[in-house]
């Protein structure tokens, strides 16, 4: 697999899917690893917030198109 491949098979998670399981054995590891976290620390993180407001998500869901400007 070319570095090109290689590159978009770490971006691309439809190329990916398109790979062989041969083709997957062979893909290094993604060099910003992999990063596993708790449910606990992650609500430590957050600190319990809300990152959305609720108007704007719900005017989302209820519409399908964003509702915040760019």
């Amino acid at each position: 697999m070319n570095k090109a491949d290689v590159i978009r098979a770490w971006k691309d998670p439809l190329y990916r899917a398109t790979l062989t399981p041969e083709e997957l054995a062979q893909l290094p590891d993604h060099p910003s690893g992999v990063l596993e976290i708790q449910d606990e620390q992650l609500r430590g993180v957050a600190g319990l917030a809300e990152t959305t407001a609720q108007t704007c998500t719900e005017f989302s869901f209820n519409n399908f198109r964003r509702c915040c400007p760019r």
